[in-house]
């Protein structure tokens, strides 16, 4: 976004890849967080906000290099605009999520996204207002880099995740770097054309692939799910259930567990660890849905203090512009060291 004086109380905005495929009126609104919506459609009637020189409803979706001509005072713009201490705040809170952070590592990156590899403990999002998350140390970390970003691009357009972990689950995350990215990487999870993968340790012996199916229902309150076989009209709760499918095979197995690969085809908080558990093969490390017992005796053993669950692949389908660098490719995040501990430890006796 760049800003040139051309007259006394006028601004120029050229509009850049991340606030090109807005709505005017939405990007006004980011830009003027504190501003009505009234005073824009005033302001667009009389001509005082033009795009490219003509007048605009506000409807308009914005293009790369469109000129938008806003005949206001730097005074009122300030007024309308987030407070300067304000903004700081926001960017003292990225370097300090960067800072702090850490063993986040960057396995992709372009111009709309990144992919990075998210360790054990860190939220994809907020869950309180004072947390850090990887939303704010993308942030950051795009502030700390050598590209063009800036505090003043991020009114327009403010990266984040595009898909979610659990906090005590690993693995590869998506985040859009312009709203571009952002709105496809949203249709493609939502319409799941991205493959996502999961390796985990679980309980017992599994011989064969199978495909899971079922209704899940959160409980907000406890932060659980639990998981219907089927609608029930008897279940009050039946009626929020949504539907869930996943397909798992066996990778490897070990005495009395089993190293598996499941293919996430619906994603829903916890539905692996749920999934699992209902067929009697709970994930290792897992005390929310799992063998308190099983989770003990390695936990006093190999020290494990969560579910042996990370995010290993992600598969992108055929893709079109912005995206096309990302079309038909694999990523793969490293093999956490707690899985190659139990995955190289030898059957038998152990």
């Amino acid at each position: 976004m760049l800003f040139k004086g051309k007259a006394e109380n006028m601004q120029e905005i050229k509009v850049g890849a991340n606030e090109a495929g807005q709505r005017l009126d939405k990007f006004l609104h980011k830009f003027m967080p504190l501003a009505p919506s009234s005073f824009f459609y005033k302001m667009l009637r009389k001509k005082n906000i033009t795009l490219n020189g003509k007048k605009a409803e506000g409807n308009e979706r914005l293009k790369k290099e469109d000129i938008l001509s806003l005949y206001l005072s730097d005074e009122t713009i300030d007024n309308f605009r987030e407070k300067k201490d304000k903004v700081l705040e926001k960017a003292t809170e990225y370097e300090e999520a960067y800072r702090k952070l850490k063993g986040i590592e960057v396995i992709y990156e372009d111009e709309h996204i990144l992919i990075v590899n998210k360790p054990v403990g860190v939220l994809s999002q907020k869950a309180e207002p004072s947390d850090l998350s990887l939303n704010e140390w993308i942030c950051g970390y795009l502030l700390r880099g050598e590209g063009d970003f800036d505090e003043s691009k991020f009114h327009a357009y403010r990266p984040s995740v595009c898909n979610r972990l659990d906090r005590n689950t690993c693995g590869l995350v998506v985040g859009a770097k312009s709203l571009a990215g952002s709105r496809e990487m949203s249709r493609l999870f939502r319409s799941r054309e991205i493959g996502k993968y999961y390796r985990m340790l679980v309980k017992g012996r599994i011989d064969s692939e199978d495909l899971l199916e079922g209704y899940l229902i959160k409980d907000e309150a406890s932060n659980t799910v639990r998981l219907l076989q089927e609608k029930s009209a008897m279940d009050a709760d039946a009626a929020k259930a949504a539907f869930v499918r996943t397909r798992y095979y066996p990778i490897k197995q070990y005495r009395d567990r089993t190293l598996v690969e499941a293919e996430l085809i619906t994603g829903k908080s916890h539905q692996l660890r749920i999934h699992m558990a209902s067929i009697g093969h709970p994930l290792l490390g897992d005390y929310k849905y799992g063998d308190r017992e099983f989770n003990e005796k390695y936990k006093r053993k190999y020290h494990i203090n969560s579910q042996l669950l990370y995010a290993c692949r992600l598969k992108f389908p055929e893709m079109n512009e912005p995206l096309e660098a990302l079309s038909k490719r694999e990523f793969e995040a490293p093999v956490p060291e707690k899985f190659k501990i139990l995955a190289d430890i030898k059957t038998g006796k152990e």
